[in-house]
C-alpha cells in the first residue's frame, strides 16, 4: 500500500512540475511573445509551415501541461509534450551543444524524458484519470514499486 501511494505521490510531483513548466512556456508563446512572434522565430529557424506550427506548439504546451497537472488524458498529453520537446531539441537546441546556459539540449532533453514517464506509467492514484477509472469499475494503472 505505501509503495503504491509513494509512487503515485512521486508521479503527482513530476506531473505538477513538468506540467507547470509547459503551461508557462505555452502561455509565454500565446500571451507574451504572441503567435506572430513565435511564427517569426520559427521562420528564422527554417521550420516548415511556421504559421501552422506556432499555434500548434503553443497549444500543445499550454493544454498538454494543464492535462498533466490535472492528471487527465495523461498518457496522450505526455506523448504530445515529448514530441514537441524532441522537436525543439532537434531544431533549436542541438546546434548549441549540451549545456542549457548556452542554449543547448540539457533542459529540453530533461523535459522530453520527464514527459514520457507519465505516458508510460499513467498518472497514478492522485489524478482525474484514476477517478474516471474507479467510476468505470477499474483500478488506476499505477506502477508497483520494484522490490529487490
Amino acid at each position: 500500500m505505501f509503495q503504491r501511494t509513494s509512487t503515485s505521490a512521486g508521479l503527482l510531483l513530476l506531473r505538477l512540475a513538468v506540467g507547470g513548466i509547459f503551461i508557462a512556456h505555452g502561455a509565454q508563446k500565446l500571451f507574451v511573445i504572441g503567435l506572430p512572434g513565435v511564427q517569426q522565430m520559427f521562420e528564422g529557424m527554417g521550420l516548415p509551415a511556421p504559421a501552422i506550427l506556432a499555434p500548434v506548439v503553443a497549444l500543445v504546451e499550454l493544454l498538454g501541461g494543464l492535462l498533466l497537472v490535472l492528471g487527465l488524458g495523461t498518457r496522450i498529453a505526455g506523448i504530445a509534450l515529448a514530441v514537441v520537446s524532441v522537436g525543439a531539441l532537434v531544431t533549436a537546441h542541438l546546434p548549441a551543444g549540451f549545456f542549457a546556459q548556452d542554449g543547448g539540449i540539457e533542459f529540453t532533453l530533461l523535459l522530453a524524458v520527464a514527459s514520457v514517464v507519465p505516458a508510460l506509467t499513467g498518472a497514478g492514484a492522485f489524478s482525474i484519470d484514476a477517478v474516471i477509472a474507479s467510476r468505470r469499475g477499474q483500478t488506476a494503472r499505477s506502477p508497483r514499486a520494484a522490490t529487490a
